[in-house]
């Protein structure tokens, strides 16, 4: 049985030590204790966000709170590649579907791109609401997926920003349906940030391809069919997942 995962106060996750007593409070304590109702006895996982996670056995609940025994303590390194999603922003909740599954297939930051084809627009206040809520998707995804390292949420980037990104990348990956070159064929780097650039429902321009592909992006394509925003960066991220981690 896979237990569950809260977030803990990256302090106190970073102090606590086999055998110690470990509380979760706040948020995520009431959140287990009246929630999910963790009970004495049973066990969860508990994470800083940042790659140690500790499994935890409840000794005492409160409504706000649920004290345990630290049993283990486990330290992810630092990814290497780090996979970077840059989600063109969609019309609905497709960037949001598509954030959520990313998450789970071990994305590592997610940029928001205001593309020259995206219908929504984020400006001022919608733009700090429209952000809060893509991280706020992104916390929930790592807790579902069990993840110990939380992907960074980034404000949006115009395409000027987003071609600054691409020549500090140690590679770049613009999903296109004429490119030539599968996504399957390429060679990851050993370090350094992947970019997947997905575009919006419209599709990326001329001009931003030209940008983006004068900045050092490539060009590739995932199969023979197209597919959606929402669809695309999960399918690809899926890709350079199996072919980097999952071993």
């Amino acid at each position: 049985m896979t237990h569950q995962l809260f977030l803990g106060e990256p302090g106190a996750v970073a102090a606590a030590v086999v055998g110690a007593s470990f509380l979760l409070e706040g948020d995520e304590g009431r959140h287990a204790a009246t929630v999910v109702r963790v009970r004495p006895g049973e066990r969860c996982y508990v994470s800083d966000g940042a790659g140690r996670r500790l499994l935890v056995e409840a000794t005492d609940v409160d409504r706000g709170w649920v004290r345990g025994s630290v049993l283990e303590v486990d330290v992810e390194p630092e990814p290497a590649p780090r996979f970077v999603l840059v989600q063109a922003l969609a019309k609905g909740d497709r960037d949001e579907q598509a954030v959520e599954a990313a998450t789970e297939l071990g994305v590592d930051e997610v940029v928001p791109w205001q593309a020259e084809r995206s219908v929504v627009v984020w400006r001022g206040e919608r733009a700090a609401r429209s952000l809060a809520k893509w991280a706020a998707v992104v916390t929930r995804a790592t807790k579902q997926s069990r993840r110990s390292r939380m992907p960074v949420t980034t404000p949006a980037v115009n395409l000027t920003a987003l071609a600054g990104r691409v020549r500090s990348a140690a590679l770049t990956l613009v999903l296109h349906e004429d490119a030539a070159e599968p996504l399957a064929a390429v060679d990851l780097p050993a370090d350094g940030d992947v970019l997947v650039v997905v575009g919006p429902e419209g599709g990326i321009t001329g001009h931003e391809l030209e940008v983006l592909t004068g900045a050092g992006a490539r060009t590739v394509r995932l199969g023979s069919t197209i597919l959606r925003a929402s669809s695309a960066g999960p399918a690809a991220l899926a890709v350079l997942s199996a072919r980097a981690r999952w071993r």
